[in-house]
């Protein structure tokens, strides 16, 4: 029976007891008291499992349950089999829920209804500091989620952030919920929502403190490797973007290039690929000729894959597209 006030919780967990009595202390201080924390153990080692255990015994919002299979995405799926709530969300076992999370995200889809998603700012934190690439991104991200336009960038890195997000139930089970096996299942979900048309709730508010170490999963595991984005990126690119009556181009040919380029020629869609590098120009890989960008003006409304990692090269190649009268997310498409 679904609960229209509640939210489902869905919460795998692997070894990570040095952080769980933080992560679950947090949603016990949600202002929003409606809640059910679907906790599945993912073969843990350590005392994960007894921790959880033990918040079970004392209160009965929290749900103990054991992976039949391996691996996060077989435990969000027998996880979310257990919840009933109207609301959707997921935590992820190491990290920090802000007091206020859960009851902003329910007013936000309270007011807007079904067909939105809510969003976090969230805040990277470790005993050791943070990084210039995690601050970045955390900068990026949220720079994103304060105006809404998360999906206006959505094919360089994940828009959602994967422990700060929340759906209505029947939106969720529209977007196929976490049925398919392909990792990274965040970024693949991500993906659903936009093809789905989810629209997101701009949100002024960090929401969520989002836990940095070395051992973390999506720092080690080989299902978070850079080819597992860029399959992703190149599936539903294809699926959402692409127009096979339009000419499409590569630019650059960096690692991201290349891997790239040999899965287009694998899904045998031709492409143009173009780079600015005296070297390369007139030379071949994968049999395909490298040529000068400027012949893209040449081209009848070509649609463009960026590679070029460079953040100067960007704006360079972002202003000339601008110039050639072309536009993001039509004519095309920054993949870093």
């Amino acid at each position: 029976m679904v609960t229209d006030t509640l939210v489902s919780i869905i919460i795998p967990f692997k070894n990570t007891e040095m952080y769980l009595n933080g992560c679950l202390d947090s949603i016990l201080e949600q202002s929003y008291p409606y809640w059910e924390a679907i906790l599945v153990n993912d073969h843990s080692t350590d005392n994960s499992n007894q921790i959880v255990s033990y918040y079970a015994t004392k209160d009965n919002r929290f749900k103990l349950i054991q992976n039949k299979g391996e691996g996060i995405i077989p435990a969000l799926q027998i996880g979310y089999q257990n919840t009933s709530g109207r609301f959707i969300t997921r935590m992820d076992s190491d990290d920090i829920m802000k007091p206020q999370r859960l009851e902003r995200m329910v007013n936000d889809l309270k007011k807007l209804g079904p067909g939105h998603i809510s969003v976090g700012l969230v805040k990277y934190f470790s005993e050791r500091g943070i990084s210039d690439g995690y601050n970045r991104y955390e900068k990026w991200l949220n720079n994103l989620s304060e105006k809404g336009t998360n999906y206006s960038e959505i094919y360089k890195e994940c828009v959602i952030p994967s422990p700060c997000w929340m759906v209505f139930r029947e939106d969720f089970d529209y977007c196929d919920g976490f049925t398919p096996n392909r990792y990274p299942e965040d970024y693949d979900l991500t993906f659903r929502f936009y093809e789905q048309g989810l629209k997101v709730i701009p949100c002024n508010e960090i929401l969520h403190l989002w836990r940095d170490y070395d051992t973390r999963t999506s720092r080690n595991h080989v299902h978070y490797a850079q080819n597992y984005f860029l399959d992703i990126k190149v599936h539903y690119f294809v699926k959402l973007d692409y127009d096979n009556k339009r000419p499409l181009v590569i630019w650059g040919a960096g690692f991201k290039g290349k891997t790239i380029a040999k899965k287009l020629l694998d899904l045998e869609i031709d492409f143009t690929w173009l780079c600015d590098n005296p070297n390369k120009i007139g030379k071949k890989i994968y049999n395909q000729e490298m040529k000068h960008f400027s012949i893209l003006s040449q081209l009848q409304k070509p649609q463009s894959i960026i590679t070029v990692a460079n953040e100067a090269a960007q704006k360079e190649i972002k202003a000339h597209l601008t110039n050639l009268g072309q536009e993001a997310m039509d004519d095309y498409f920054f993949f870093c």
